[in-house]
């Protein structure tokens, strides 16, 4: 079955178009609801469903009440079009018989860390991640807290086409919502960082981008000991990922220097991506953040496997770890691909250059957060900076260029696109590498070159775009 409406990170698309609609939302989430009913598809818990677990809000301890309905998560970021979204998600599920637990706006991996810590049957997030804000989309997890497999989301998208289902009345999901979940998700969140160490000492900037983790990625620092100045913490529905966050550093590098903080850290809108900045103005992405958390587990003997990047991680970075003896291999773009790859190989460290880190040590998803914290522990154990940890790996010029296109299959198996990219890879030899590939996110083939020499990766990205363009 072709996928029409998940793409790499769920469902994402601009508010008042089509899928991102009040009524289409209505019926993903009766869809979705029926997937979960149905038990096996979503692999929820034989158990869970036959007793219908609820969480009890004050322990965190999953209960078993009378009810045999399933039960779902809902977080989102700080859109404005959340409270519209949510509402029609909500309707839908509890139309399909399944009880709804709110949980506000919280970063992705909150709502992941809650759907597995109240022993629910999913978690579903309201983000468009570092879109602007008049974008939104769904992101769902299961009760273990991981990414959806392809074939749940498939079956999501086979029900859709289903007539939407109402059960009776004495069937009806209900809602709930979690007061305490910012809370719970602090703690969650220290606890990821070594028990007899601290962040005395050090003056950090957050940005939170206006999103999603603008109230617990501060208080997690500050209460591990850290002088927190926050910004990008003052979300008004409209300024999420504007101006601030990780897709935009130079704000960060700004307010490291001005407030002569040590270093500064950035997430995205809804908390999954991580940037760095050291006091000297530089930045650190996800691949060099990958590099140092590997480093250090692996000088502590804690290092699991190897390493999983992805299409797009830095050939640098796979040379760096090739030259510490520690194995790397890549999956397709996107985190879910990361997981499964790490699973497969019963690995436990990848990621993504974009700053997607998986620390399966951790948590069972991508967390911006909790990956800084990793970098901060290897920082406060060897007592050395960020540059000198995260700067050892230096990183290959990669050059990326975006072609908007309306098919973007149009350049598949065109001559001259074949012709372009095959002249750069024997140019380019084993010192570079090139990758054409469709956007899971957006509309947009994504060229991308890199080389030892970055007037070299740029003067064959713009000819194979030049090639992609003249294919459409």
């Amino acid at each position: 079955m072709t996928r029409q409406y998940f793409g790499t990170d769920g469902i994402r698309g601009r508010v008042g178009e089509a899928p991102i609609t009040p009524d289409f939302v209505m019926r993903l989430g009766n869809a979705a609801g029926q997937v979960l009913a149905g038990g096996s598809a979503a692999q929820v818990s034989a158990e869970i469903l036959a007793s219908g677990a609820a969480p009890d809000m004050k322990s965190g301890a999953a209960k078993l009440p009378r009810s045999a309905r399933p039960a779902v998560v809902i977080g989102k970021d700080t859109r404005v079009s959340g409270y519209m979204l949510e509402s029609a998600l909500q309707a839908g599920l509890s139309a399909a018989g399944v009880d709804v637990y709110l949980c506000g706006p919280m970063p992705t991996p909150a709502v992941a860390y809650l759907a597995r810590a109240l022993r629910l049957s999913a978690g579903i997030v309201i983000s468009a991640s570092h879109n602007p804000y008049d974008d939104n989309g769904f992101k769902f997890f299961s009760r273990d807290g991981s990414k959806l497999p392809d074939a749940v989301e498939l079956e999501i998208e086979r029900m859709l086409a289903q007539p939407l289902l109402t059960v009776d009345s004495a069937r009806l999901g209900r809602a709930r919502r979690i007061a305490d979940a910012p809370g719970r998700y602090i703690e969650f969140c220290k606890g990821t960082f070594p028990a007899d160490g601290d962040l005395r000492g050090l003056r950090i900037v957050v940005d939170s981008a206006h999103g999603a983790a603008y109230h617990v990625a501060g208080p997690v620092l500050h209460e591990l000991g850290a002088d927190v100045i926050a910004i990008g913490n003052q979300p008004d529905g409209f300024n999420i990922n504007r101006s601030f966050g990780a897709t935009h550093p130079s704000t960060l590098r700004d307010a490291v220097s001005a407030n002569q903080a040590h270093l500064g850290i950035a997430l995205d809108g809804d908390g999954d991506r991580l940037l760095m900045c050291d006091d000297r103005g530089r930045v650190y992405d996800g691949d060099q953040l990958l590099y140092a958390i590997a480093i250090d587990r692996l000088d502590q003997g804690l290092l699991r496997g190897g390493v999983a990047g992805t299409l797009m991680s830095n050939l640098a970075l796979e040379r760096a770890l090739a030259a510490r003896e520690i194995a790397f291999e890549r999956a397709k773009v996107g985190d879910r691909y990361v997981l499964e790859l790490l699973l497969a190989r019963g690995w436990q460290l990848g990621g993504e250059n974009s700053g997607h880190i998986l620390c399966l040590d951790r948590h069972t998803t991508g967390d911006g957060i909790v990956s800084a914290l990793q970098v901060l522990a290897a920082l406060t154990r060897t007592g050395r900076t960020l540059g000198e940890t995260a700067g050892a790996l230096e990183l290959y010029p990669q050059v990326m260029i975006n072609v908007r296109l309306a098919d973007l299959n149009a350049h598949r198996d065109n001559a001259m696109v074949a012709k372009t990219v095959d002249g750069a890879r024997k140019a380019l030899g084993a010192g570079g590498r090139v990758l054409l590939r469709p956007s899971g996110t957006e509309p947009v083939v994504r060229v991308m070159v890199e080389s030892e020499r970055e007037a070299t990766s740029r003067e064959w990205a713009e000819s194979i775009a030049a090639a992609v363009r003249a294919a459409a």
